[in-house]
Formats: structure tokens, C-alpha cells, sequence
């Protein structure tokens, strides 16, 4: 599987961007997908995750409420929606698949097998 993130710009604080994250490859549906983010000289930090079955997401405690997960299994894509910026959200973010990945595992980097590059976000204060 072939991940490509795009959608990452400059915003200003408030404000609304959409990231998807297009899967290359058969199966889409299999795989679980995720969010994460890494900031400059910060450890990479789950933002938020689908699952590959019934849709249950997952998100990261700085994100709830903000962000909403999405995939469309039709267009082999995966979503983040971000609401409210904030600067602390600037980063790389980047997508991530775990086939037939679920359930709170799905936190952790480890459990993802394939990445995508990243897309830069940032968010003026």
C-alpha cells in the first residue's frame, strides 16, 4: 500500500482544513488508518484513528472535539477534518495503514505498517 497525504497549508488560528490521505493498492477497506503528527523536535503524537471494520474511531486528547476522522472506502481515501486551529496543531502530518488494525492499539505507531510523506500544517496565531 502507497500512502499520499496532501491538503496541509497555512491557516490562520480558527480556522478549518481538510487532509486526505489517498491509499494506492488493493483492499482499502482492510486497512486501518490513521493520523498522527510531529512537531519540530517533538515526538511523533497519535491524532486520530479508523477502523477497518465497523468505522470506530479513535482520537488523541488534544484533537477531541476539534478533529473528525472519515474514510470513503469507494475512493481508497482517508479524512481528517480540523476544526478550530490552534498553533500548537502546526506540524507534519502524516497518514499511516494497519490491516485489519482496531481498537486502542491503534494509538500507537508501532501498529502501522505503511506511511505516508506528510504534509506540513501551519497554524498562525
Amino acid at each position: 500500500v502507497q500512502l499520499q497525504a496532501s491538503g496541509g497549508g497555512l491557516v490562520q488560528g480558527g480556522g478549518s482544513l481538510r487532509l486526505s490521505c489517498a491509499a494506492s493498492g488493493r483492499r482499502f477497506s482492510s486497512y486501518a488508518m490513521g493520523w498522527f503528527r510531529q512537531a519540530p523536535g517533538k515526538e511523533r503524537e497519535f491524532v486520530a484513528a479508523i477502523n477497518w471494520s465497523d468505522g470506530t474511531t479513535y482520537y488523541g486528547d488534544s484533537v477531541k472535539g476539534r478533529f473528525t476522522i472519515s474514510r470513503d472506502n469507494a475512493k481508497n481515501t482517508v479524512y481528517l477534518r480540523m476544526n478550530s486551529l490552534k498553533p500548537e496543531d502546526t506540524a507534519v502530518y502524516y497518514c499511516a495503514a494497519d490491516q485489519y488494525g482496531s481498537g486502542s492499539v491503534l494509538r500507537r505507531t508501532y501498529s502501522y505498517d505503511y506511511w505516508g510523506q506528510g504534509t506540513l500544517v501551519t497554524v498562525s496565531s
